[in-house]
């Protein structure tokens, strides 16, 4: 991708994400994404068909970031506690990003959600935990839990650390046969 391109993408995505700590998505225009991005309404409608499609791109590439930098190549199909702290890290780390765009906009929860889903399905494929179980209701319920927490976490302004919130969670997983002791 051209660097001119990168560059006014990153400006108009970053100008919605501030946007969205000031008011409401439903209040905000693609005016004032163009004024806060310094470029013209050409440009936003050039890379995105409406503020939808913005703010689903930006979502997209938000929650990629987090797997590129979480889920590094060759880290294996199964969670470490290692890796569940290295997310809690990152969202720490780029909390005023990922409040915001989970604040009011249920996008955000919805693709981590099917994401997740989709990494413990193929988990459940592969190592042959909780047998037992009806597979299609862990998936359902498991993911959901988890992201809650990460919600939970994320809307109350991270009252614990990213160390403490992974020693909880992980024991969880642990005590209910989620990853493989």
């Amino acid at each position: 991708m051209d660097k001119r391109i990168k560059k006014s993408k990153k400006a108009i995505e970053e100008a919605l994400i501030s946007l969205m700590a000031e008011n409401d998505f439903e209040d905000i225009t693609i005016n004032s994404i163009a004024e806060r991005a310094d470029v013209n309404r050409g440009t936003i409608y050039l890379h995105y068909k409406d503020k939808f499609n913005l703010l689903e791109q930006c979502i997209e590439r938000k929650i990629q970031e987090l797997l590129t930098f979480c889920l590094p190549e060759g880290s294996g199909r199964y969670p470490s506690k290692t890796l569940l702290l290295r997310t809690f890290k990152y969202l720490e780390e780029h909390s005023f990003t990922y409040q915001t765009i989970n604040k009011g906009v249920p996008t955000f929860r919805n693709k981590l959600l099917n994401v997740m889903k989709e990494g413990l399905r193929e988990q459940l494929k592969l190592n042959g935990i909780n047998q037992n179980m009806n597979k299609e209701i862990l998936i359902q319920f498991w993911p959901s839990a988890i992201i809650g927490v990460i919600e939970w976490w994320i809307t109350q302004s991270m009252p614990y650390p990213a160390e403490e919130i992974t020693e909880q969670l992980w024991i969880l997983l642990e005590r209910n046969q989620i990853i493989p002791q």
